[in-house]
């Protein structure tokens, strides 16, 4: 220290002590952080920068190179030499292995690396072929996209599974534990993600120009474990190891703001520039998606947000460390986990910034690749299609708005004109409180120029129907955008109505309930045809051909190739062999073999033992009040209730049943949670009985994911879908297991109706009360508390007795049911429900019956492919043509 305090050096200057002391800044040396120099690749460039210029990054090559074009245009070798070569390279080149330093994991990223090089290929032949003939494209976008794994699937793809285990056979392992080193991606949770990937999945075996759009989340939603029977939530850190299935593209990279103030336009009094010091970059990361049987390959291109400032050097000198890294660490947040808790305002705000961080650079990328053709933006519905699936990416609507008139100049007209006819909603659910609502106060702090798009929009369209309907101010208040709440309210679902040009349910009930309820004023004002239905469908691919390779051996065996990959009417074959016996035991015996599989996987995830002779009843979806997986292990209680006062003689006459659940519920949802609770203290209970033994057993399977669902529907011999009449929009795992040789038991609702009627009744157990009844059951419950069903007070007397630990655990439950108004109408459909077992029990006893609703289910589910259903979309919705790369000079 110097005699004045200070601790500069005697020997510097003071104004260079100053300019080299973290902290410390004399009036001459500037306190803000330099310019950001990008990162460049040549020296060139580099010197450029420092003097100055404008850094020019890259140059195009100044002639062509036949022997890298003829490459770049060749498929690659299929033999097994070629592929031993390619694995062998990424294991030493890539990995740094040798023989004796490799395992199992480095034989998965080493082949997984392998076949992406041929998928890049192939996406670069597709996409370079789809720029050339200015195919149009439709782009899906969806916040999640639930793809599970990718290694197996791509094998089955490019045909070359069998190759693939022979080079993995020399080299010492076995495909199958190859396979299993692969773990699932985290980006998505259910049934709208799976959608959305198998959507893509059709797309791109069909030769659709198609892409998907969505967001890198670093953890997932959660990785779901189960201690003392509670779920609790850890970060899935699904990318921790190398992530073969990626292709980072870090010159894919787009601006996005948050926050700020407008300036109007003084020339254009509706154009205003978004000043913003608050920015972040959306970093795009491509993953291939390969087609089946085609050399197309499709696409899902996923959004991670990254700083797009230096790291502050200035605040980590001066100790400030976690200031240094602060903003990395603020842009990282918006993408690292799906569906962030939004219980508090901090979280409902993350998750408004998320949604919109998604639509801002799928909008900006979408009209940059637009750009390229040289067409004029009102032209963009010719060369794009944007599907919004359900209502998070809605603010693409006004993103478009804004990027059309306050950037590309386009008068408001021209702008919403283009809007309407590029966009279509695809609209999942009649629930009230899933339909996504932002405060208006929120928005305007974070998007102030959306607030104000948003407000035109809805000004516009209520003159127009102010215009119609003179005077109907009850009309407008029902349709308006904005809702007068305190604060006020924008219905997200609204405003996708407003702004796309077609609007469709996913089942042929769900669309008839939406134009009836939800949408009916709006069915009113824009006409019905605007309003359609487009039932869902699964991707045979992944949920026949893949999960259940024994049965579709025997359908490759009936039809007479694979054909029916691509073609589900060709199931239809199998009904000429429900008759044949040796078919008949065939199939049976591939059910088998997937039980005990599954039975295999229940022991090694939850330690408990169940028989692959017993009947395996199963239901797998998201924890939820309305899939009433509360009536099923009450059900389940009953049943065991019913045994415990049977004589041990008694009880051998019944039919062992493996009753199996599994499924997240959502981290701020309580009752659910407490459902979870139930089904595992019910499940500890009956499980250590040694009276019971394996007459019932109950299973919740931890962490519910693709793999999960691929091990477990095709072992199904009963799946229940019992959500409360009417609030289901279609649902898919029913498909699958029924594509997979199992019988529904079911309520009236969403897509069982459809495949009641495809399969047969005689292949299906309904009950329950229908959708028309419902509100009348709610109306007496909520003002009436009758006498429950003798079965059901069974169920509850067991619970408030302790049987299954504290009862006041679960007292809330009880009383959801009893005193709450019964909203998802246990109580109505119990003794339906239970008669409904009997009937399932009674027909699973005559074997060849079984045999026959197993395979004659399958033959019939032809119209629950997804490829009908994106044949039926790229027809009516997108007018989009099929281009196929094959055989195609690019």
């Amino acid at each position: 220290m110097n005699q004045d305090g200070s601790y500069f050096s005697m020997t510097i200057p003071p104004s260079t002590a100053k300019a080299t002391t973290p902290g410390v800044h004399g009036p001459d040396v500037p306190s803000v952080q330099p310019t950001p120099l990008k990162r460049v690749v040549s020296g060139a460039a580099l010197k450029e920068l420092l003097a100055g210029g404008g850094g020019t990054q890259a140059k195009t090559p100044s002639c062509e190179d036949t022997e890298f074009r003829a490459y770049a245009h060749s498929e690659i070798a299929r033999d097994v030499a070629t592929i031993k070569n390619s694995v062998v390279m990424h294991l030493t080149a890539t990995f740094l292995r040798t023989p004796a330093s490799m395992d199992s994991g480095h034989a998965y990223l080493a082949s997984a690396f392998s076949v992406r090089d041929r998928l890049l290929q192939r996406w670069n032949l597709t996409n370079e072929y789809h720029d050339k003939i200015g195919a149009k494209r439709v782009y899906y976008m969806s916040l999640e996209f639930l793809i599970g794994r990718t290694f197996d699937n791509a094998l089955l793809a490019l045909q070359l599974r069998d190759e693939y285990a022979k080079v993995l056979g020399d080299v010492g392992f076995r495909l199958e534990d190859i396979i299993d080193e692969e773990r699932d991606a985290a980006l998505g949770n259910g049934g709208l993600g799976r959608l959305a990937a198998c959507y893509v999945d059709s797309m791109a075996c069909m030769n659709y120009p198609g892409w998907g759009y969505g967001l890198r989340y670093r953890y997932g939603m959660f990785q779901q474990q189960i201690l003392n029977g509670y779920q609790v939530e850890a970060p899935d850190c699904w990318l921790d190891s190398p992530n073969p299935w990626e292709f980072p593209r870090p010159d894919v990279t787009y601006p996005v703001k948050f926050y700020g103030h407008l300036v109007r336009d003084p020339e254009v009094p509706y154009r205003y520039k978004w000043e913003s010091d608050v920015e972040y970059d959306a970093m795009a990361f491509d993953v291939p998606v390969p087609g089946y049987g085609t050399e197309n390959v499709g696409n899902i291109r996923l959004w991670s947000c990254k700083t797009n400032g230096l790291f502050d050097l200035n605040k980590f000198n001066a100790g400030d460390y976690s200031g240094a890294t602060g903003g990395q660490v603020a842009a990282q947040i918006l993408t690292n986990v799906l569906y962030p808790n939004d219980n508090t305002n901090e979280g409902k705000e993350l998750r408004l910034r998320q949604e919109y961080l998604f639509c801002s650079a799928t909008l900006q990328d979408i009209i940059a690749r637009f750009k390229r053709t040289g067409r004029p933006m009102t032209e963009l519905d010719q060369m794009a299609a944007i599907q919004l699936n359900d209502t998070h990416p809605t603010l693409g609507i006004p993103e478009l708005m804004r990027i059309l008139i306050d950037e590309e100049g386009l008068t408001w007209d021209e702008a919403w004109s283009t809007t309407i006819k590029t966009f279509a909603f695809t609209n999942h659910t009649v629930l009230p409180e899933a339909m996504e609502k932002w405060p208006v106060p929120m928005l305007d702090k974070i998007l102030p120029r959306h607030v104000g798009i948003i407000y035109d929009i809805n000004l516009f369209f209520l003159q127009s129907v102010e215009k119609a309907f003179p005077g109907d101010r009850e009309l407008l208040r029902n349709i308006s955008i904005i809702e007068e709440s305190s604060p006020q309210q924008v219905r997200m679902a609204y405003l996708a109505c407003v702004g796309s040009h077609r609007v469709n349910g996913v089942a042929a009930i769900h669309s008839d309930i939406i134009k009836q309820s939800i949408f009916r004023d709006f069915v009113r004002i824009q006409g019905e045809d605007k309003f359609i239905n487009k039932t869902n469908g699964v991707a045979p691919r992944r949920w026949m051909n893949e999960c259940n390779p024994d049965m579709s051996e025997l359908i490759t065996e009936a039809v007479g190739d694979r054909s029916w990959v691509t073609d589900l009417t060709k199931l239809s074959t199998l009904e000429a062999r429900a008759t044949d016996p040796d078919f008949r035991q065939r199939w049976w015996a591939a059910k088998q073999k997937n039980k005990q599989r599954l039975a295999d996987y229940i022991l090694a995830t939850t330690g408990i033992q169940v028989s692959a002779d017993a009947m395996f009843d199963v239901q797998v979806k998201r924890i939820h009040e309305y899939k009433r997986q509360l009536m099923n292990i009450l059900a389940v209680i009953y049943r065991y209730h019913c045994l415990k006062q049977m004589t041990p003689a008694q009880r051998t006459k019944e039919l062992p049943r493996v009753v199996i659940f599994a499924g997240k519920a959502a981290a701020g949802y309580w009752v659910a949670k407490q459902v979870i609770k139930l089904i595992n203290s019910v499940a500890e209970v009956i499980n250590s009985d040694e009276e019971i033994g394996d007459i019932l057993k109950v299973v919740f399977i931890p962490d519910y994911s693709v793999t999960a669902a691929e091990n477990i529907i095709p072992a199904s011999d009963i799946s229940q879908h019992i959500s409360t009449a009417g609030t289901e929009a279609s649902g898919t795992s029913n498909m699958k297991f029924v594509l997979n040789g199992g019988i529904i038991l079911g309520t009236v609702d969403g897509a069982n109706i459809e495949i009641g009627e495809e399969v047969g009744e005689e292949q299906i157990f309904f009950f329950g009360c229908l959708a028309h009844e419902v509100a009348d059951f709610r109306h007496y419950l909520r003002f009436h508390q009758p006498k429950p069903d003798a079965a059901l007070q069974a169920a509850f007397d067991m619970i408030q007795a302790n049987t299954f630990g504290d009862a006041h655990l679960f007292q809330p439950l009880i009383d959801a049911v009893l005193r709450g108004g019964d909203v998802y109408l246990l109580s109505v459909d119990f003794p339906s429900y239970i008669e409904a077992h009997k009937a399932v029990e009674a027909a699973y006893r005559q074997h060849d019956e079984w045999i026959t609703k197993s395979i004659l289910s399958v033959a019939r589910m032809a119209k629950f492919s997804s490829d009908r259903s994106i044949q039926e979309y790229a027809e009516e919705v997108w007018n989009i043509e099929p281009a196929p790369v094959s055989g195609q000079s690019v």
